[in-house]
């Protein structure tokens, strides 16, 4: 189990990495990845688990869903413990996300796995944007400004309903 310190730095190596390679379109490979975090100071141990991280969100693992899920209609209700971890905040976002057409309920599943797998004390509605940000870059889909817009509208509290 990693501590609440360790996930703190994982949460900044991935905030670091979008920061600083978000315009480029890509990420530098594993090594020159990890030489770059050293470099600005992260520790290997926080730097080996935000790349593994990272590794498990573009695989995208799909297979303990069903096939139909991505154009389901279905409606989410959370476990006890899922409503622990994602703040009110966090899920009334979730589904402003799926309402908008932003996530399909699939990518929905995916964004609650990546975001449990996230301990430390950053809100929950912090972590959802980052993860959502780094699937849609890893997928090549921040090109779409309409993408982007929702997402900066679905941001910001005073614009949704």
């Amino acid at each position: 189990m990693h501590t609440v310190k360790e996930s703190i730095y994982m949460y900044e190596i991935l905030i670091y990495e979008f920061e600083n390679y978000f315009d480029r379109g890509s990420c530098p490979d594993s090594a020159t990845l990890t030489h770059k975090l050293t470099i600005a100071g992260f520790g290997e141990d926080e730097i080996n688990q935000a790349l593994n991280w990272l590794s498990d969100l573009t695989t995208r693992d799909t297979d303990h869903y069903p096939a139909t899920l991505a154009q389901s209609d279905s409606l989410r209700w959370y476990t006890p413990s899922e409503m622990e971890m994602i703040d009110n905040e966090g899920r009334g976002f979730i589904l402003f996300l799926e309402q908008a057409g932003i996530l399909n309920p699939l990518q929905r599943e995916l964004l609650i796995d990546r975001v449990l797998k996230m301990n430390g004390n950053s809100s929950s509605l912090e972590k959802i944007k980052l993860v959502v940000l780094l699937d849609l870059w890893i997928q090549n889909q921040l090109t779409d400004p309409n993408v982007l817009e929702k997402l900066f509208i679905a941001s910001n509290p005073r614009h949704r309903h």
